[in-house]
């Protein structure tokens, strides 16, 4: 039996026609940066996220540099970001020469552990990162307040999250002061290259950035400010307009296939995580102690895993120096224990039964 951990071309492939439709008149009419395509783009997700504003750039990454930037950071402001992420929040850190201050997380989620960021926050603190791993969106409003009252910019990097509802009823994309989105190939929503967008509710947040992410301008030839060159390809726009459309049926087959892993994984050496169930589900992680003897079995099976992550900041080569904290225990033991299994939205019934027969046997 063959399972796929997640196979963009077949979730895609009813849209083909018109994508290669749509590429064809791009180029036909050579319309390739910052066409019409990316207005719409951008309108399309502020109405999907209930945001505002939107600011489409070249990745996530530049989404969160963006952003960060837009605070004028001085080498001794901070910024707190979790200790279980992917390195883009912190580098994007590092690379606007403010310091690093990393947090653990909770072990019920992987979101970031907001009893310990309160305990951090200081008069160096600027801003606070709040990392939506795995797709799962935290209730954020407790810290919001906080952060409004020191006005310090909270951060919603939801890399992962596109779709996803905290336990508050809020969409991905409004827990923060702004939300940092990529469009990875691999993300829910993806584009077929690097992507990514800037949304808030904040008017002069997206001034600034809309200026930061042309080059200090937004006519051309009028730079106002120096800032980098991070567009998106109107080609990527147009593949994300179309895919944006089914991002509901692509995220509830997500939630339909993590309800099943939930109401079916009865092996207690698997440890399942307490994920409200309206995430966006990029990622379904669990953990076991004995986590090369299971990726031996899961290979033994023919059943395809990934690792998300399997190493925490604190513990990256790069990251080490900038990092005085010793007290991650908990993104220590969900590196060292994490295992992702497969959650393609195209799965079907007796894959997924033959996926939790075998892991209930381990």
């Amino acid at each position: 039996m063959k399972i796929d951990f997640n196979n963009i071309y077949n979730q895609d492939r009813i849209l083909f026609p018109k994508i290669i439709k749509d590429i064809k008149r791009l180029i036909q009419n050579n319309k390739f940066i910052l066409g019409d395509e990316v207005v719409k783009f951008e309108k399309n997700l502020s109405k999907f996220t209930k945001t505002k504003y939107c600011v489409s750039c070249a990745n996530g990454t530049d989404a969160l540099y963006i952003v960060l930037k837009s605070l004028n950071l001085k080498k001794d402001d901070e910024v707190i970001v979790p200790d279980m992420t992917w390195i883009a929040t912190a580098s994007t850190v590092i690379n606007n020469n403010c310091k690093l201050r990393l947090v653990d997380v909770s072990i019920k989620n992987g979101s970031i552990d907001q009893l310990k960021v309160i305990k951090k926050i200081n008069s160096k603190t600027k801003a606070i990162i709040a990392v939506n791993l795995w797709g799962y969106s935290a209730n954020y409003k407790k810290l919001k307040k906080i952060c409004n009252k020191k006005k310090i910019l909270l951060i919603e990097d939801a890399a992962q999250s596109i779709g996803s509802i905290n336990s508050e009823g809020l969409n991905s994309g409004n827990l923060g002061h702004v939300a940092c989105f990529s469009f990875f190939p691999g993300k829910n929503l993806g584009a077929y290259g690097d992507a990514g967008a800037i949304v808030t509710n904040d008017k002069k947040i997206y001034q600034i950035v809309k200026k930061i992410r042309s080059h200090g301008a937004i006519k051309k030839f009028n730079h106002e400010i120096i800032g980098t060159n991070s567009r998106l390809d109107t080609i990527q726009a147009a593949i994300l307009n179309r895919k944006l459309k089914r991002i509901n049926l692509i995220n509830k087959n997500r939630r339909r296939i993590a309800k099943f892993y939930f109401d079916k994984i009865k092996n207690k050496k698997i440890y399942l995580f307490d994920i409200f169930k309206r995430s966006s589900f990029h990622q379904f992680v669990v953990l076991v102690k004995e986590r090369n003897k299971l990726v031996k079995y899961l290979k033994k099976n023919n059943i395809p895993y990934g690792f998300h992550y399997p190493y925490s900041l604190h513990q990256l080569k790069p990251i080490k120096k900038y990092c005085n904290d010793k007290n991650f225990d908990t993104s220590k033991l969900i590196s060292s224990r994490c295992i992702s299994l497969p959650i393609d939205p195209m799965l079907n019934i007796k894959q997924l039964d033959y996926i939790v027969k075998k892991i209930n046997l381990f």
